[in-house]
């Protein structure tokens, strides 16, 4: 008999029993997913899967301090729990005094459905967003384009145990939308993307007609050259620029002198003011649309996560407070090290505080500037700036008197989301987006376009 027929929390449970550490998480992962793909207005592929994956987590106590051995199988059989559980036990004893060791977590209250079977999704959250893709199908047929792309919607129960008492459950939904439309000979092409909890609140048609005006916008194309160039950073540029910003904000790293938000000659940026836009940079569990797991969920230790902290409980955290630095991020060990505030990173990312103007409206009201799609292919050069570089992609249009007059080439940009915070001179309305850079990883944002004036355009691409 497998272990997925067993109910997760009753093999979360057996594998607490078998235990031998001194201490031990245990981690079941139920997940299952549904997509659908398409190319050149038509339906390609189309599936389900399912899957559990099972981590188990031993701490040992030993002479020189307490050590952890991490183990994650997939598909872990019952016969096979035994020995997934002893190998943890194995790598805690083969290990040396783990760093970040701290007391698991205790005192928090159980999920009342901790018990109950894990959800899962199917091809029936299709059932109203597929007729309307095959109607966004006929239009773009019509209108002489091409549509290709793909939706994905991932369900994950996870069942977290521990020998200290902890039963908690969480269940994360995660939908993406990526559509792309070509004109038949490839010289043309526009993007977007959306990411939702259920495909309720996504509309093909809507997209279809969005793109169908970018690609009217590119009938013309304009060659201009490397520069700064007063920019438009729709939400998904946005949002991928600041996750960036978040996963470099270890506090640890920041005290010891290692990225942007390290003081010169000692201690942190805390307390300074990283824009005179009146901006918040949070992460809430709790938000509308963007709910993410109320707890730590550490599958494995690293700068801004510890496996001794899974079931903390998260709360809403803001990272810059009206343009202010206000937490960065730490795990207990970290923020006792430090001396800084426990702040775990959250799995969502929302910017607000900006005036409620759409990006046509801050279109309409540019003189002379650059409006981006979105940003691919972001790399790190400088961590004592946070400085990236990246690649624009799927259409750079130039604005001119409050009008798009045609698409532009692609560049390479040099800039520090940091340093676009203090120069963004806009902020529109914040709304919900897909990064589209980081969506592997990080789907739940939520952004305001910025206007920068001087975004830096390093060099001409010939990318698309």
């Amino acid at each position: 008999m497998s272990a997925r027929s067993n109910k997760p929390h009753e093999v979360v449970e057996r594998a607490l029993e078998l235990s031998r550490a001194d201490g031990c998480v245990v981690i079941a992962d139920e997940q299952s997913t549904a997509n659908l793909r398409w190319a050149g207005n038509a339906l390609t592929t189309n599936g389900v899967t399912r899957g559990r994956t099972l981590t188990v987590i031993a701490t040992v106590d030993g002479r020189e301090g307490t050590a952890s051995g991490v183990v994650s199988r997939a598909a872990v059989t019952a016969d096979e729990l035994e020995p997934l559980v002893r190998a943890a036990e194995a790598a805690a004893r083969g290990a040396g005094p783990a760093e970040d060791a701290q007391p698991l977590v205790t005192g928090v209250a159980p999920s009342p459905e901790f018990t109950e079977a894990p959800a899962e999704t199917s091809s029936a959250v299709f059932a109203d967003f597929a007729p309307a893709l095959g109607e966004a199908f006929a239009r773009a047929r019509a209108g002489g384009r091409e549509l290709y792309g793909f939706a994905n919607h991932e369900l994950v129960s996870t069942y977290l145990g521990t020998s200290t008492g902890l039963r908690l459950r969480h269940d994360q939904p995660n939908g993406t939308l990526e559509l792309n439309a070509k004109s038949p000979d490839r010289t043309r092409s526009a993007w977007a993307g959306r990411s939702t909890r259920d495909f309720k609140d996504v509309d093909p048609a809507a997209l279809d007609a969005e793109l169908a005006v970018r690609l009217g916008w590119a009938e013309r194309r304009i060659e201009l050259p490397a520069g700064r160039y007063e920019t438009l950073l729709p939400p998904t540029a946005v949002a991928d620029l600041l996750i960036y910003q978040l996963w470099s904000a270890s506090g640890r790293d920041a005290t010891e002198g290692r990225t942007v938000f390290s003081k010169p000659g000692g201690g942190t940026r805390l307390g300074e003011r990283l824009t005179e836009l009146p901006l918040t940079l949070r992460s809430d569990p709790h938000e509308p649309g963007l709910e993410s797991a109320p707890f730590v969920i550490a599958h494995s230790s690293g700068g801004d996560q510890s496996v001794f902290d899974n079931g903390l409980p998260l709360r809403s955290t803001e990272w810059v407070d009206a343009g202010e630095l206000r937490h960065l991020t730490t795990t207990r060990h970290s923020a006792a090290l430090t001396g800084l505030p426990a702040a775990p990173a959250g799995d969502n990312l929302i910017l607000d505080g900006g005036e409620d103007r759409s990006l046509e409206e801050m279109v309409a009201s540019t003189r002379r500037g650059l409006l981006l799609t979105c940003l691919w292919y972001i790399r790190e050069v400088d961590p004592a700036t946070l400085l990236l570089t990246g690649l624009t992609r799927d259409g750079v249009y130039l604005v001119e008197d409050g009008e798009v007059v045609g698409e532009v080439n692609n560049f390479r940009f040099n800039e520090s989301p940091v340093g676009l915070l203090g120069r963004a001179s806009e902020a529109g309305r914040t709304e919900k987006t897909l990064p589209r850079e980081w969506s592997d990883w990080f789907t739940r944002a939520a952004m305001p376009a910025l206007r920068v004036p001087d975004f830096n355009m390093s060099s001409v691409s010939q990318g698309v």
